[in-house]
């Protein structure tokens, strides 16, 4: 009963914690945190210790996987010299810089003792680097090396404090602290890969989501426990397992399937996630009051200040010399920006593994207390002054966000080549049509490209087809949805077939363009998502004329979506979200390939023979 009541709490904690930060517009771990440490200190909030197997058997696990199924393996594999270099190189070097600093500031702990810190405060953690990344909208790029260093480098990590409290027990020498590595990172390899395969090669014979979604909550433990069962690191096996699962999901699962199990994993990581950043502030009161171990408050507060910033300052010095050296060798057109560099050096922000792994080291060492609160204090250090003080860095290094316009541009490019396959199919179903619903199915892929089209800039203030028929039709489902509830209620109807026609309900709404406020107007420029091709060459954006119309529209009385420019001969259409479509009239007319949007400040540009975005 009291630890029922206990979870409760921490959950109910979490989610008013999560609702005061978007009040404060603050990142929720830095507000939990804040509220985990404030309460350690009040008498009637029970001590809660975080005890290593709880982490990394029972958090780890279901956090790293449900983050590598959101993960591109074809991402991580264009940026793996990056990913390598952090979750590997830079772990070692950390953790021996800290020993070193440790190990000056107080020599009666031993080295291997030091090294074992050192281990313990190098891994950035995968949740802290998320939380902060989405929020200030960093570049996928950037994104994409942070995401795939986290998931990494708790392996390395645990490796070498492995083998640091090895030798605090005995000796053990450097030759097999590498084999051990070496052992524990391909055992993982194998687990996650032999684990992944099987799920791949069952997943096809279920149709239950249920069951399917039960599969995919016992793997990470599974994972996790296998390889640590044949010594070899489990992170790696549960990273290794969810890429893999994730990048072949929408081959081997239902569509069901996969829904479920993206908002199941969603729901989990978002408690997991908050409940870390909670459960780490209420381990202040008894990390803070158990400190006291016969050295002075000054050289205890010397050691914390030392280790934070030799963690800091180590991995920006990393951080600089790799990207110099990748400066060097990178010809002057394709030299990547400092700016990324300095950004990801400041984005080593340290997490609940940390805080776990430091009572992985025995308490009978020197200093002991000392070594948890500098722990405790490096993660409280980076999240604070690197999460917070982040987006003023990335203003100041002008370190652009993920642009919306060349995301929705690309997004429309896809859908509409994905239609182009689909329709291609439907021509081949023509004669396997007896009720002729095929016009139907080709209007409904017309109206999706059309939706993804007019996310790009319109008329501002001006309410796109697609938008239209999204509120209209919500209208309708909520009287279709109220009727039903009114139906229910008189208990006419068998309770699961309502059931199932609320669900149909509930999914095509779901399907329906966000209910927003107020659409924020997208400006696309252009950025070649699409590809590039002759057409596309021949012809440069221009600068539409002054007060451009569609005069085929202007003499019918029809409003127009928005418009296009013919860039051979400069005529102006109307998009094909208008209800004439003049632009695409006017290339079968003349067979012009190439339009631009003639809608203010846009310049991206449209090839209707290659079809090709740019």
């Amino acid at each position: 009963m009291h630890t029922v009541l206990l979870l409760v709490c921490l959950a109910v904690a979490v989610l008013a914690g999560t609702a005061l930060s978007e009040r404060l517009r603050l990142p929720a771990p830095m507000v939990l945190i804040v509220i985990g440490a404030l309460g350690s200190f009040l008498p009637f909030v029970p001590t809660i210790t975080l005890s290593p197997d709880v982490v990394l058997y029972g958090l780890l696990p279901p956090l790293l996987y449900s983050a590598a199924l959101q993960t591109s393996i074809v991402d991580i594999r264009a940026n793996i010299t990056s990913v390598a270099s952090l979750s590997v190189a830079l772990i070692v070097v950390t953790t021996v810089a800290v020993g070193a600093t440790v190990h000056a500031l107080a020599p009666d702990i031993p080295w291997s003792v030091a090294l074992a810190l050192g281990a313990v405060v190098a891994p950035p953690d995968a949740v802290s680097a998320s939380a902060v990344a989405r929020r200030i909208g960093l570049p996928r790029e950037i994104v994409t090396v942070l995401e795939g260093e986290s998931l990494l480098n708790d392996a390395t990590a645990l490796v070498a404090l492995r083998a640091a409290v090895a030798a605090i027990a005995g000796s053990v020498a450097a030759g097999e602290i590498a084999l051990e590595f070496l052992i524990a990172a391909g055992g993982g390899i194998v687990v996650g890969l032999v684990l992944a395969t099987l799920v791949i090669r069952v997943r096809p014979l279920i149709r239950d989501p249920l069951v399917d979604m039960g599969i995919s909550l016992v793997v990470p433990f599974a994972a996790y426990l296998a390889a640590e069962a044949l010594e070899a690191s489990g992170v790696i096996a549960v990273v290794v397992a969810g890429l893999l699962i994730g990048h072949k999901a929408p081959v081997v699962q239902t569509t069901g399937s996969r829904i479920t199990e993206r908002i199941t994993w969603a729901t989990t990581a978002f408690l997991l996630e908050h409940a870390v950043f909670l459960l780490i502030g209420l381990q202040a009161a008894s990390i803070i009051m158990g400190s006291e171990d016969g050295m002075s408050p000054l050289g205890v507060l010397g050691i914390c200040a030392a280790v934070l910033a030799a963690v800091i300052v180590t991995r920006l010095v990393w951080l600089c010399l790799t990207h110099a050296l990748r400066y060097l060798r990178t010809p002057p057109a394709e030299r990547p920006p400092w700016s990324s560099a300095l950004v990801i050096g400041w984005a080593g922000m340290r997490g609940v593994v940390t805080i776990a792994a430091v009572f992985v080291i025995p308490q009978d060492v020197p200093h002991h207390d000392v070594l948890v609160l500098a722990a405790l204090t490096v993660v409280l250090g980076t999240l604070y002054i690197q999460g917070l003080t982040l987006p003023l860095l990335t203003r100041l290094l002008r370190v652009k966000a993920a642009d919306p316009a060349a995301e929705a541009l690309a997004r429309a490019t896809l859908l509409q080549k994905a239609g182009e396959a689909g329709l291609a199919e439907l021509a081949d179903c023509e004669d396997q049509d007896p009720h002729g619903v095929c016009e139907l199915i080709r209007e409904r892929v017309d109206e999706r490209s059309f939706a993804a089209w007019e996310r790009l800039s319109t008329t501002p203030g001006q309410e796109t087809p697609s938008e239209a028929y999204a509120r209209i039709r919500r209208r309708m489902i909520g009287a279709e949805r109220a009727r039903v509830l009114a139906i229910r209620r008189k208990g006419k109807f068998p309770s699961h077939v309502v059931q199932e026609v609320l669900t149909t309900l509930d999914y095509e709404e779901s399907m329906l363009e966000p209910e927003t406020e107020a659409r924020e107007p997208i400006v696309a420029t252009g950025s070649g998502q699409g590809g590039y091709c002759d057409d596309l060459a021949a012809f440069a954006s221009r600068t539409p004329p002054e007060g451009a119309s569609c005069k085929r529209c202007d003499e019918e009385g029809i409003h127009p979506v928005a418009l296009r420019m013919c860039l051979e001969c400069g005529e102006v259409g109307c998009c094909d979200s208008s209800p004439r479509r003049h632009a695409t009239a006017h290339f079968h007319h003349t067979g012009h390939p190439v339009m631009q949007s003639a809608e203010p400040g846009e310049t991206w540009r449209w090839c209707y023979v290659h079809r090709l975005a740019a």
